[in-house]
């Protein structure tokens, strides 16, 4: 199949990102897989080659607004879903070390397809709630950044992705535009949990307004979090 690919040029260009030919392509073979598999599994309500490109693509790889790729940096992309951010992120910046962790097996295995077919390097698929990954210590405070795109109040996913960083390290939330009141709200649970609000920056991606908020991991998370399975989301730390 020939695609249009101006957009996505356009878009590469204006995040200052350079791909060659193989990784083009590697992108146009994950849209194929993820349409494929999507008509036998719920992975996107998302299609549309331009829309994928948009939303999903340069999305994820917008993160280098806020966070220098091209040096080397372990990162987990917790609640990855389809594997946005973490799998575009590994395309794009190959010298990268990607964990990408999800709640359902399925996805998992469409992720392990994907890692194939792709020939990527250095990135792994993991079943597991992030509660019981947290408490892991092959995990636990193992990685330089942690991101996520999944739909949650910044409280809750805090407690899921804060102590998977190292000090010194970062949890960068994905968000839509408007964010003040949920940082605000959110400012004792990740302080709770070791962590410190350093940016919140936003941004128009086509027509919708996104915005990264950015939390410095300054100390340990106390032993006691992440809480049990379920409890983050029904009781946010305030």
């Amino acid at each position: 199949m020939s695609y249009n690919l101006e957009q996505f040029k356009d878009g590469l260009k204006e995040l200052q990102i350079e791909l060659n030919e193989k990784q083009i392509s590697q992108f146009l073979k994950y849209y194929e897989l993820l349409v494929e598999t999507n008509k036998v599994m719920n992975l996107t309500a998302i299609t549309e080659f331009d829309e994928v490109v948009e939303k999903h693509f340069l999305d994820s790889l917008s993160l280098c607004r806020v966070y220098d790729l091209k040096i080397d940096a372990k990162i987990l992309d917790l609640g990855t879903g389809a594997g946005f951010p973490g799998i575009p992120l590994k395309i794009a910046f190959p010298n990268l070390e990607l964990v990408l962790a999800d709640s359902l097996n399925k996805r998992i295995k469409f992720l392990n397809q994907v890692i194939d077919e792709l020939e990527l390097k250095d990135i792994t698929a993991v079943h597991a709630r992030a509660e019981e990954l947290g408490r892991n210590k092959d995990y636990r405070e193992q990685f330089d950044v942690c991101v996520s795109r999944a739909v949650a109040n910044l409280s809750s996913l805090s407690e899921y992705c804060i102590p998977f960083v190292k000090v010194g390290g970062k949890f960068i939330s994905y968000k839509s535009g408007s964010i003040e009141e949920e940082v605000v709200e959110a400012k004792k649970a990740v302080f709770v949990l070791g962590g410190k609000v350093t940016d919140v920056y936003k941004f128009d991606l086509y027509e919708q307004k996104r915005s990264f908020v950015v939390i410095d991991k300054e100390k340990h998370t106390p032993k006691a979090y992440p809480r049990k399975a379920g409890t983050p989301t029904k009781e946010p730390l305030h």
